[in-house]
């Protein structure tokens, strides 16, 4: 019996799945959810950038994002 390839093109919105869809998957695929591990230093500097941008009324929302994601494995 011959095989057959078919390609179909699926638009997806990732807002339909919930975190622990998306970790599942990602397991399942053998993805590392901690690839993107840092050190304590690392992280207490991030943090300081947070502090000082805050503090001088700076935006700061990216180096939070990166400490939520290498503190839990969350994206926002």
């Amino acid at each position: 019996m011959p095989t057959v390839y078919t390609e179909v093109e699926v638009d997806v919105d990732l807002d339909s799945f919930d975190d622990d869809d998306l970790r599942d998957e990602m397991e399942r695929c053998g993805l590392n959810l901690n690839s993107k591990y840092i050190s304590g230093d690392e992280m207490r500097e991030l943090l300081t950038k947070v502090w000082i941008n805050r503090r001088e009324g700076r935006d700061y929302q990216r180096e939070l994002d990166q400490m939520i994601w290498y503190g839990i494995g969350k994206l926002v």
